[in-house]
């Protein structure tokens, strides 16, 4: 992950600095000569340079420049430098409390005239002063993406590091504001975007792994489309991206779907697309909400495009539902349907090795029955679907529709799911009745044959 903002910022960095480090004296090579994990004698340096970053001697374009320096040495630094780097920012950089009773005491004692001037500056003093500094950033070429990749980060070291958790907070909340929805274009992604743009896509495809050029190729062919939310100033970094195919009637198998020497389907006969693959591509971003939007502009593009299609669905995984069989206790498991004869089963009861020895069909009857129990249950505290990809299409008003087995006999697609996949079903008609359904009874809408199953 540090590789390519390194060579972004370094880039950045010349054009706002064209001389170089000999261009800004003593104090700037300072700086940039910090040892990588950032010891106490060299972190005044490091607070002496923040505290001219939020003065803004000489202007902002001045402050600004001293940011992408600033920026440039914190990618060179360890990871202990780093926690250390942001623990400066953390624990020196937040609100100043005299500042804020200062602030109240004068909107307390403001007159009518006055009110709305001194709850601006109550607002102001609230502000963690960390916060401009993060601000400024955002006027640095590529500088976004660097905040985006410190949240990365942030959120691994807040784990074991809590006193970290404010910043990681602001700077969640600047983020939000900055890839509000409405600021987000969409964009089709196709074998002729640019090189860069494609080994994106290899890079952070996060359902079913893109294995060679020719695979990512296939992926893009004339009967397959790919769209991304891109931000304008991450020109080159998908957001989130989902995969569809165009196909007559629900896929019920990815290998079928990925199988670079199957023929092309007719788009012109193609009743149903499939989104087969929605992949987060920014770590960064955790938290805020993209795929809703991203499905509803894809269906509503598609429609424009192909307007003979019928189907709008998912062939999705099931990740969590093979852990979840381990840890649910037996007297559990045989309260749901499919769970006593899952149990009656002789032990070793490994569900992928049944996968592959079954040859009754008993086995494959009481793992899709119990996988039909998974997907349709919900957290007793929240109402949310215990899977995950359960909860993200449910909760933007998808039908659970159909089981497939094996359906997916990657090593993965066995270790997760035991080769299950589900279909969700987005109906337009019904997605806004269902989502409201979902997120406020915890209504998981079923088909006829998932309710079958769990009869």
């Amino acid at each position: 992950m540090q590789s390519q903002p390194v060579s972004i910022f370094e880039r950045a960095f010349k054009k706002l600095v064209p001389g170089g480090l000999e261009s800004v004296g003593r104090r700037g090579a300072d700086i940039m000569n910090i040892a990588a994990d950032l010891p106490d004698a060299e972190a005044s340096i490091v607070q002496e340079w923040i505290d001219n970053c939020l003065s803004e001697n000489g202007g902002q374009v001045e402050a600004r420049n001293r940011a992408a320096m600033l920026g440039r040495a914190y990618l060179k630094l360890s990871r202990a430098g780093k926690i250390r780097f942001l623990g400066l920012l953390a624990e020196q950089y937040g609100v100043n409390e005299s500042s804020v009773e200062n602030a109240i005491r004068q909107w307390q004692s403001a007159d009518s005239g006055q009110k709305t001037l001194a709850a601006q500056a109550l607002r102001k003093a609230l502000e963690p002063s960390r916060t401009a500094l993060l601000k400024q950033f955002n006027g640095v070429p590529s500088g976004v993406k660097f905040l985006v990749d410190m949240r990365d980060e942030l959120l691994t070291f807040c784990k074991d590091y809590p006193a970290l958790k404010p910043l990681e907070t602001d700077l969640r909340n600047l983020l939000a504001t900055w890839f509000d929805v409405g600021l987000l274009q969409l964009e089709e992604i196709s074998w002729n975007s640019s090189a860069a743009m494609l080994e994106k896509l290899i890079a952070y495809e996060a359902v079913h792994a893109i294995q060679s050029w020719n695979d990512l190729k296939n992926r893009l062919d004339s009967d397959r489309r790919c769209f991304a939310f891109i931000h304008p100033n991450m020109p080159e970094e998908p957001l989130i991206f989902v995969e569809v195919a165009l196909v007559n009637g629900l896929a019920g198998n990815v290998q079928k779907l990925l199988d670079e020497n199957a023929p092309i389907q007719d788009i012109d006969a193609a009743d149903t697309a499939i989104f087969y693959s929605i992949s987060n591509a920014q770590r960064g971003l955790a938290g805020m909400s993209f795929g809703n939007f991203l499905i509803k502009q894809v269906v509503k593009k598609l429609r424009d495009e192909f307007p003979h299609l019928k189907q709008f669905a998912t062939l999705s995984p099931i990740p969590g539902f093979c852990r979840w069989l381990d840890g649910t206790p037996a007297k559990e498991l045989a309260q749901l349907p499919g769970g006593e004869q899952w149990l009656s089963f002789p032990p070793p009861r490994d569900p992928v090795r049944s996968n592959l020895v079954d040859t009754t069909g008993g086995q494959q009857e009481a793992l899709t029955k119990l996988a039909a129990a998974y997907l349709t249950s919900t957290k007793p505290d929240s109402g949310r679907a215990i899977d995950p990809v359960a909860h993200f299409h449910l909760s933007n008003g998808a039908q659970l529709a159909r089981l497939n087995w094996m359906a997916d006999t990657s090593e993965k697609g066995l270790k997760q799911s035991a080769g299950l996949m589900v279909n969700y079903l987005y109906e337009l008609p019904k997605i806004v009745h269902r989502s409201q359904h979902y997120t406020t009874a915890g209504t998981v809408s079923q088909s006829p044959a998932i309710k079958k199953l769990l009869k």
